[in-house]
């Protein structure tokens, strides 16, 4: 799979989505992080969307630094939650 590179701010942006087809907030919040000093690199995943701080479907390669609310803060979108009366098993005692 081939990518287009966007130009950033200090770094390039690398997307895996067609450029034109990705929504303006979920690019801006990538060229908003390619000014950070500590941004060595950026990349934009097929299922990119703006996301809550950080874009979802998005790879932030830092350096001496640490963002842990780029990381999780989309796990489980496009899931459906099952009724308790789908789940296998027993249902748990109450305390």
């Amino acid at each position: 799979m081939s990518y287009a590179e966007v130009p950033g701010a200090r770094v390039p942006i690398r997307v895996w989505a067609g450029p034109s087809g990705v929504e303006d907030g979920a690019m801006r919040q990538p060229r908003n992080t390619s000014t950070l000093p500590w941004t060595r690199g950026l990349a934009v995943m097929p299922d990119v969307h703006y996301g809550k701080g950080a874009t979802a479907g998005s790879v932030i390669t830092m350096e001496g630094a640490v963002c842990p609310a780029a990381v999780g803060v989309d796990i489980g979108r496009g899931r459906s939650s099952a009724s308790r009366t789908d789940a296998p098993g027993p249902r748990p005692a109450r305390a």
